[in-house]
């Protein structure tokens, strides 16, 4: 019984891992207005209603004496 639960949990782990990877694309912010961003991505793979997460780049710090 022991070993059936460790490997059931071993095989709902790596399937989670697996659909948790997600790819990154290079896109572009056409526009925003409200809570609505317009983006171009050039090859994308992504439909309609699909969830995604965007990072925005962060300006690279200017450092003095």
């Amino acid at each position: 019984m022991k070993k059936l639960v460790t490997v059931v949990m071993v095989a709902a782990f790596a399937l989670s891992a697996g659909s948790a990877l997600a790819g990154s694309e290079a896109c572009t912010v056409d526009a925003i207005e409200g809570d609505t961003v317009t983006m171009t991505c050039k090859g994308t793979a992504l439909k309609v209603g699909d969830a995604v997460k965007v990072k925005a780049k962060k300006a690279a710090k200017v450092e003095g004496c």
